[in-house]
């Protein structure tokens, strides 16, 4: 094995994964051991809790090392991503224990995302598992390349020779499948040490390094692209005097008097100074944490990216990735989102799922949505142009996560794999005639009023007649009905989550070409859900867009009932129907918030006129 070697190396990050008791926490405890990292006083607790929690054994359970959870011990099994840092006479290291189960999934992602190495635990008495094969996916579909394959328990199958050898063919064939082009294997026996940190003789056949010594030796050289790259993650001005742009060079090598550029964007510059903690450097390389100073004034923010203005990074804003889902809540096509690829964030849109992947077969699936732990191959639309290089050449500009607008939890976690055609062979367009000029030639102000609430809350009724008392005015108007539009524009759709979010798109889209042509929109929809009226909010400028909510009781609307649906949707003849089987996501914050119950339509109407023609009213 050319990439093993004896002599000492860098740091080495790397996980331990596989199936539920593979033995992962009691091996990397044992590593510990045998590394010889442990202080005097946790191994008098570790001797004290193995004989409280096995009174009939001698053992020391080295499980108890990583399996800090309450929950885990009670179980017997790792649920959050444990992290250690040790070192030996050679390396350091930093390693994370990844939970088995299916549904922890995102957990053994977010470890193998900062991992260099992976080592995969297989039961020899069980051979490749399910979970084996799931792992050893998203291992390769988060870059990582090169894996050590630990046959672990061979006590319990007599250190047979056999039985490893056909398990390491399985598990070769797998790796190649995937991509994975270093597999290094070893049997080992992880309670009572036997090929962790040394030998005990059981295993006469086997004559490869144990696999402390793996670890100690193997190279682990990224691949990454080599030319210069750092996202800026801060702009350092402590004084007047001194403007700098701090970030973590993910790629090549800079130097004072380097040209370099500002992405996105064609701005350049000459890199002036490379400052850091312990002085100036004449050039710094990746990995390392530098400021730099630019020898003229730029406009330089944080989540820009500071590239090689010779070989600059491509920019695009509409690309292909894959995508693993880590939300509660299923992932629907067209809802928007925040993405954060480094330092940078932009509103996201995954337009298309081309397929989903059975991460325990690797068979390609058709796919309208993806569910917690699925991995999928999408398209993804964002609303402002990004720096990027693929994930495979590097996984800072490249690796992204997905966030939810309105929890702000982390919902996914994705690597681009390449920038679509067809966000280069599109161009804005110059027009002469634009929104304000639409607008001074009808003589008013464009808006955008978006009436949400149930079927039946008396939307269309409201909205119908502020456009007539409009339209008597003087003003120029159009008035979007959700009904209407199923006839036409939306007559493709039903009324499953996914179809509801794209109804909503569609609609939004339409409304806002609408407001640009200079006219004041009226648009009744359910739209149930707050992330897409707050999607259809983002479409337009400030103070275009009035949310009026229709507040009208469930009881209420059932008994107005005037399509009879809600008799339906109780009989069971209609699904998905808003209110009885489908959630209505109540407005937070609505501009205009009118409480049917308690006002006449005239009443209501001569409120929404105040509040959209105030010149009008004084």
């Amino acid at each position: 094995m050319s990439e093993v070697n004896t002599s000492a190396r860098g740091s080495l990050r790397f996980i331990t994964c596989g199936s539920v008791d593979d033995g992962k926490s009691t091996l990397l405890g044992r590593l510990l051991y045998d590394a010889g990292v442990l202080p005097d006083d946790q191994l008098e607790m570790l001797n004290k809790e193995s004989r409280r929690q096995h009174p009939d054994s001698d053992v020391l359970d080295f499980s108890l090392l990583t399996d800090g959870l309450d929950a885990e011990r009670q179980q017997g099994i790792t649920i959050d991503v444990a992290y250690r840092y040790f070192h030996s006479a050679r390396r350091n290291f930093v390693v994370a224990d990844c939970p088995g189960h299916e549904q922890y999934t995102r957990n053994m992602a977010t470890g193998a995302s900062h991992a260099d190495l992976a080592v995969v635990l297989v039961d020899a008495r069980k051979g490749l598992l399910t979970q084996t094969r799931r792992h050893t996916y998203i291992c390769a579909l988060l870059g990582i390349r090169k894996v050590i394959l630990a046959v672990n328990k061979m006590d319990l199958v007599d250190y047979r020779q056999d039985v490893y050898e056909s398990i390491e063919v399985a598990y070769r064939d797998l790796a190649d499948q995937l991509g994975i082009r270093s597999v290094h294997a070893l049997p080992v026996a992880a309670l009572t040490g036997e090929n962790v940190g040394g030998r005990t003789g059981h295993m006469p056949w086997y004559q490869g390094p144990s696999l402390l010594e793996l670890l100690e030796s193997i190279d682990v050289e990224p691949v990454q692209s080599t030319d210069f790259r750092m996202p800026v993650q801060w702009v350092n001005r402590p004084n007047q005097d001194f403007r700098g742009y701090a970030g973590t060079i993910c790629s090549g090598i800079v130097k004072t008097g380097d040209e370099v550029m500002i992405q996105p964007g064609v701005h350049k510059a000459r890199v002036a100074r490379i400052v850091t903690a312990d002085g100036d450097l004449t050039q710094a390389h990746r990995g390392h944490a530098v400021t730099l100073t630019l020898d003229r004034e730029v406009d330089v923010s944080r989540g820009d990216v500071i590239t090689d203005a010779a070989r600059p990074a491509p920019e695009a804003d509409q690309f292909a990735a894959h995508l693993l889902w880590m939300g509660d809540e299923a992932l629907l096509p067209n809802r928007g989102y925040w993405l954060k690829v480094g330092a940078r964030t932009v509103n996201a849109r995954v337009t298309q799922i081309k397929h989903k992947v059975d991460v325990n077969t690797q068979a390609k699936l058709a796919a309208h949505r993806l569910a917690l732990n699925e991995v999928g191959y999408c398209n993804l639309d964002l609303d402002h142009p990004i720096a990027f290089e693929p994930y495979a050449a590097n996984h800072e500009l490249g690796g992204f996560i997905l966030i939810d607008r309105q929890t702000h939890a982390t919902v996914a976690c994705g690597m681009l794999d390449f920038a679509l055609h067809r966000a280069s062979n599109v161009h804005w367009q110059h027009l002469d005639v634009d929104k304000q000029l639409r607008a001074r030639s009808k003589g008013q102000m464009p808006r955008c009023l978006w009436f949400t609430g149930l079927s039946g809350a008396g939307k269309s009724t409201i909205a119908n007649l502020l456009e007539r008392r409009l339209c008597t005015l003087g003003y120029h108007t159009y008035l979007l009905d959700g009904d209407n539009l199923r006839h036409g524009l939306n007559r493709d759709l039903g009324f499953t989550p996914e179809a509801r979010v794209e109804n909503v798109r569609r609609v939004a889209e339409v409304a806002s070409l609408m407001v640009d042509a200079g006219l004041i929109v009226l648009v009744c929809v359910i739209s149930p859900f707050r992330s897409e009226r707050e999607f259809a909010r983002n479409l337009f400028g400030e103070d275009e867009f009035l949310e009026v909510f229709v507040d009208t009781s469930l009881e209420e609307c059932e008994r107005r009932d005037p399509k009879g649906l809600y008799r339906r949707a109780r009989a069971g003849e209609l699904s998905n129907f808003t209110g009885i089987d489908s959630p209505y996501e109540v407005p937070l914050q609505p501009q205009i918030h009118l409480r049917t119950g308690d006002m006449q339509l005239d009443a209501i109407v001569d409120t929404l006129l105040t509040r959209l023609l105030p010149s009008e009213n004084e």
